[in-house]
């Protein structure tokens, strides 16, 4: 299993932008950002709701959440 760290940097490498760039399109910060990609620190809700909506995903597709793969599921 990937880290989030790991699918939120490809996320943004993939679009080719910056963390800075993703920062000030964002409104977070770029040091929390770096924080994140590197799983130093995870984003809570709220970033995770604003880059979602920035990338135009769901939040199980941001943090690389696969569909029906839970503890209780199929």
């Amino acid at each position: 299993m990937e880290q989030i760290g790991d699918t939120l940097k490809y996320i943004r490498e993939n679009l080719g932008l910056t963390q800075a760039q993703l920062a000030d399109q964002t409104g977070l910060s770029q040091q929390a950002i770096s924080l994140w990609e590197r799983d130093e620190r995870a984003p809570n809700i709220y970033a995770c709701i604003a880059l979602a909506d920035f990338y135009g995903l769901t939040i199980d597709e941001l943090i690389g959440r696969e569909f029906g793969k839970t503890k209780y599921g199929k």
